[in-house]
């Protein structure tokens, strides 16, 4: 699609000049022992990403929420990336930004259920930030997720949605080019945070246009959705400050034995792509089928974590 060349290269303009200006130096990301990488990195690619989708987005003409929520998420997000905010702050911005969205976009639910689809919203935000910490994992995955959600809505007869999906896509394969391993580049939250807020936003906003059901959004994701949320609760369980900065994430352990961030990176966008074609077949067919993979689903992501919890356990010991 054109909506996603253009997003491309105004993504890779705004690359350029970050990494060749001394906007780079605007917000650098210092290891610390909890770092998976050992030097200073600028962590202003975020900017990049957000500058080529949402230019993209005035171009075609889309309605002002789906330029200025975002952009709301960009300012909290700048100022936590150079100055740094209590997490509760952070996630109040947040908040408050997905319940705008939600009340622009009113939902068929009963009102019981408006305060989970506030909280999960906040949720994907949050989770995206919490992934956003292997070369190549987040943009691969906003690379992967939003690609599906394009070919989805563009099957359905969609041809507005499947147009801001693939602007995502093409801005996030731009930055994908500086930010594999090794990156030169990090996203930061000015990235995570909007990108997180926009796979929530679509993905409601699809299931309320009837594109896709409600587990689509929710499976095309699910690599994400499933580390970020087992590792959180385990770490409720241990009763550890879950607020604090970590090494405990799936994909962490994975570096942390030996397979490094490329063959990290290389292993979830395979999954990553196995799942956002088998939300697009189950999308399609429907019926039997779609429990069938959903199951499948299920049973594939306990055996990966079994498998890496035993890894892990046994380089430990």
């Amino acid at each position: 699609m054109i909506d996603g060349e253009f997003s491309f290269l105004l993504t890779l303009t705004g690359m350029y000049i970050l990494l060749n200006t001394r906007l780079k130096t605007l917000a650098v990301d210092k290891p610390n022992e909890r770092s998976l990488h050992s030097k200073i990195i600028p962590r202003t690619g975020g900017l990049a990403i957000m500058a080529g989708v949402l230019l993209t987005w005035l171009f075609i003409g889309v309605s002002f929420e789906w330029v200025l929520l975002p952009a709301a998420l960009i300012a909290i997000s700048v100022i936590d990336d150079i100055r740094g905010l209590k997490a509760r702050w952070r996630f109040l911005a947040q908040m408050i930004v997905c319940a705008f969205f939600l009340a622009l976009h009113p939902q068929q639910l009963q009102s019981w259920a408006m305060p989970a689809l506030l909280l999960a919203m906040g949720w994907m935000g949050i989770l995206y930030n919490f992934m956003d910490g292997s070369d190549g994992l987040a943009g691969g995955m906003a690379l992967f997720g939003f690609g599906a959600y394009s070919v989805a809505a563009y099957l359905a007869g969609s041809a507005e949605l499947a147009a801001l999906c693939a602007s995502v896509a093409g801005a996030s394969l731009a930055f994908l080019l500086f930010n594999f391993h090794p990156a030169r580049i990090f996203m930061g939250d000015a990235g995570s945070i909007p990108l997180g807020f926009l796979a929530a936003a679509i993905g409601l906003s699809g299931w309320q246009q009837g594109i896709w059901s409600y587990w689509f959004p929710l499976l095309v994701f699910s690599p994400f959705i499933v580390d970020a949320s087992v590792t959180l609760l385990k770490r409720i369980l241990r009763r550890e400050k879950i607020w604090q900065a970590h090494k405990s994430h799936y994909y962490q352990r994975l570096v942390q034995m030996g397979w490094g961030h490329r063959k990290t990176a290389l292993l979830e966008y395979g999954v990553m792509l196995a799942a956002g074609i088998s939300g697009i077949v189950a999308t399609i067919y429907g019926g039997w089928l779609t429990m069938a993979i959903i199951a499948v689903w299920c049973l594939t992501y306990v055996a990966i974590m079994v498998a890496i919890d035993l890894a892990w356990s046994r380089r430990q010991a």
